[in-house]
């Protein structure tokens, strides 16, 4: 293969996009939904997780996800630091009409997102610190393997598993981590859910719902009719998601909301991501309505009985809509949108849906576990949770000296 300068031009703008989903993007959606003391914490959250995992990527992330396969469970560091890919001008080994670089650091976008989304649940009771000490060891021990697993050539893409643009690896992943580690921190002390300035959540979800394009449609790796299809697909699925969400609203409480139309668009987004490079507009829709309509369930219902505090609803948005996008690959898959698979169960394949639960269930269990793991050394180490009156007072002032707005 030789390069196509079409593809590169394609995938510069899709790492850039996925770039803004998160600063911004995530930093805004969750930053407008907390109280406002907390607002400069939320926001630096995520754009430290994107410059940790920045750096980390090309010392040694980028080997660990698409390094040579060792035993199905991780790559071999065989370039640390990157060490002289650039300089080899080398095409992507599986993008093999894009540079090795530019397909890493579409790549490195993605594992960035991923930690950032967690922040989601732990906000406005989380040290700094220990935020500091989780995102480079999830990175390595979580996402790193997962990715592997699911796109480097490990024993779950061996078997046959399918995640077009990272339902398992980036929103199952997050999700389970987010539920482990709510359960270990507890509830916040003021657990109602305090939106300062939906503002700039509307402006977040805009970002995020168009970077999005970058990230489904990236992911088909080249500028072709798999990038239209997916872009395609991801727009409907979101706009059913939205709409989904605002009738669910209307059912419940007679009134239809923007913070839940803007969770609905979030939700339609996270589960036609694994699906994206796989079905029909007919799948986009159900796919997006039913989606939304477990995420609903999950955070009106599921959330409340079990009494854990997912501040921001990662496990509830996040998780529950990335066990739902991979689990309707096993359903919607359609060959003639794309030939890596020969279909879901509508065209008669009763193996991959099989395939797919069995890697929810692996990757679920995985992170969470590991989750666990993590938090219970760094709580053992410098502590996860701040004081009672940090928390109660805001992190803004308490840990960074800064308010986000005058003090009175």
């Amino acid at each position: 293969m030789i390069l196509d300068s079409g593809d590169t031009a394609w995938m510069l703008i899709s790492t850039a996009l996925v770039i803004l989903m998160t600063i911004p993007g995530v930093a805004l959606f969750y930053g407008g939904l907390i109280r406002k003391e907390n607002v400069l914490n939320t926001m630096l959250l995520s754009f430290v997780t994107f410059a940790i995992v920045s750096v980390l990527w090309f010392i040694y992330g980028y080997d660990l996800t698409f390094g040579a396969d060792m035993w199905g469970v991780i790559g071999s560091i065989t370039n640390p630091v990157f060490n002289g890919v650039l300089e080899s001008k080398s095409l992507a080994t599986l993008a093999p009409t894009i540079p090795t670089g530019l397909y890493a650091i579409f790549q490195m976008t993605f594992a960035a997102i991923t930690v950032a989304l967690i922040s989601g649940a732990i906000v406005e009771r989380m040290k700094f610190s220990a935020w500091l000490a989780f995102v480079p060891v999830w990175l390595t021990v979580v996402y790193a393997p997962v990715a592997h697993w699911m796109w480097g050539g490990g024993f779950l893409a061996q078997l046959g598993a399918l995640d077009f643009a990272g339902g398992i690896v980036v929103h199952l992943t997050s999700g389970m981590a987010a539920l482990a580690l709510v359960l270990i921190l507890g509830a916040r002390k003021d657990i109602r859910l305090l939106p300062h300035h939906l503002g700039y959540s509307v402006m977040g979800a805009g970002l995020l719902w168009f970077g999005w394009f970058g990230f489904n449609a990236g992911s088909a790796l080249s500028a072709g009719d798999l990038a239209v299809s997916a872009m395609i697909v991801t727009n409907t699925s979101a706009a059913v998601g939205m709409l989904a969400w605002m009738l669910m609203d209307k059912i419940k409480t007679g009134k239809p909301t923007l913070l839940g139309a803007l969770s609905g668009a979030i939700a339609g987004l996270a589960s036609i991501t694994p699906a994206a490079g796989y079905v029909n507009i007919t799948a986009a829709i159900i796919i997006g309505f039913f989606a939304s309509i477990f995420a609903y369930s999950a955070v009106s219902w599921l959330k409340p009985r079990l009494g854990y505090d997912d501040a921001l609803d990662v496990f509830g948005i996040h998780g529950i809509c990335g066990i739902t996008g991979a689990i309707a690959i096993g359903i919607f898959a359609n060959p003639l949108i794309n030939s890596v698979t020969t279909g879901g169960i509508l065209f008669g394949n009763f193996h991959l849906i099989g395939v797919q639960l069995l890697a929810i269930v692996v990757v679920a269990v995985y992170s969470f576990v590991l989750t666990v793991v993590i938090a219970k050394i760094i709580d053992k180490i410098i502590g996860l949770r701040v004081t009672d009156d940090h928390e109660v007072q805001g992190l803004d002032v308490n840990l960074h000296e800064e308010s986000g707005y005058r003090l009175s």
